[in-house]
């Protein structure tokens, strides 16, 4: 056997990645390693690779947080997998379990969490170190592919859908028919919901009518808040901004039913000013929301594993991770690119 991986690694932010060889790691105690047979990549790895948060990970770091494969080997005192099952190494790689976020199933802001492909090193390598306590759990039938971009872009905008508190039969906005938003898409109308895809680009938005929404808006076309107000009669009940764009977070709020919820999943830099008197006077809600629970991430795999939702995958090898990136700064990635490590 090899004892070397292909690994892509952040050596310096704002540069292509580096790729090379590394030894292959040894799980420590309460540790596992996971042969990688899929990652997907995320708009999240272009910010890690550039530094653009508060919290910037520790230099050189292998980014990829949408890790899905087979556990390989186990450290000492691991019971919560076995050998062969197949995990995903989610964003949120690991939590302290007693803090009172973490008592409390919402882990995902717990003080301590690691974050993998950020403070710890994640997907773009052929084995990944990972918690047992904390991957997910890949249902039978649903390849490693497929599960890839559910284990970030699926959870996130599940959790989202359900942050906004709408109800079956009540309109919903998806800003943003992305990565993220096209599986919104069909999470939304999974939970019965009316769906309004809001974007600039009319491909995506043919896109999202093929996946079944219900009214279409393209944000550079006249007035997007006026148009969603109109087909959703009245704004909608609630609003999932998954956009990386600040404009998308302003016409959220406006597009945002009275006594309605505007969830913030996206993360561009910079801050944004809200309209306050609409805010008030409109009793809006407005609400970040990170990633998903353990508990989340069971139920927005169980949609897919029953065929409810499937994300629109384009394969490339690791060898092509810095054009990939180069197209999704640009935005010319029409879904959600998975590195497929089964075809070096």
């Amino acid at each position: 056997m090899t004892h070397k991986m292909q690994v892509a690694q952040v050596e310096q932010f704002g540069q292509s990645l580096v790729l090379k060889e590394l030894d292959i790691p040894t799980p420590g105690p309460g540790q596992i390693l996971v042969k990688t047979e899929a990652c997907g990549v995320c708009h999240t790895d272009l910010h890690a690779r550039d530094g653009d948060w508060p919290l910037k990970p520790a230099l050189p770091f292998t980014p990829g947080h949408e890790g899905i494969g087979i556990v390989v080997a186990l450290g000492e005192g691991v019971t919560a997998v076995k050998q062969g099952d197949r995990v995903g190494v989610p964003w949120l790689y690991s939590a302290c379990g007693h803090c009172e976020f973490c008592l409390a199933a919402k882990e995902t802001v717990c003080a301590e969490a690691q974050f993998g492909g950020y403070t710890k090193n994640g997907g773009f390598a052929e084995y990944i170190i990972a918690d047992p306590n904390y991957v997910a759990h890949i249902p039978a039938g649903l390849s490693a592919v497929d599960a890839a971009p559910l284990i970030c872009a699926g959870i996130t905008t599940y959790k989202g859908i359900k942050e906004t508190q709408a109800k079956p039969g009540e309109w919903i906005v998806i800003s943003g028919i992305g990565g993220l938003g096209h599986l919104g898409v069909q999470y939304a109308k999974a939970l019965g919901l009316h769906v309004c895809a809001v974007d600039i680009d009319d491909g995506k938005l043919d896109h999202a009518k093929r996946l079944g929404a219900d009214a279409v808006v393209n944000a550079k076309h006249g007035d997007p808040i006026a148009a969603v107000v109109k087909a959703t009669g009245g704004g909608a009940h609630g609003v999932l901004i998954t956009a990386p764009s600040l404009p998308a977070f302003k016409q959220g709020v406006g597009m945002t039913r009275k006594w309605g919820t505007c969830v913030l999943v996206g993360i561009p830099p910079g801050e944004f000013p809200m309209p306050l008197f609409d805010v008030v006077a409109n009793c809006i809600t407005v609400r970040g929301s990170f990633v998903g629970t353990r508990r989340d991430m069971a139920e927005a795999l169980a949609f897919a594993a029953e065929g409810k939702v499937k994300a629109d995958i384009e394969l490339q090898p690791l060898s092509a991770i810095n054009t990939v990136f180069e197209r999704l700064a640009r935005g010319e990635v029409p879904s959600r690119v998975v590195i497929d490590f089964s075809n070096r």
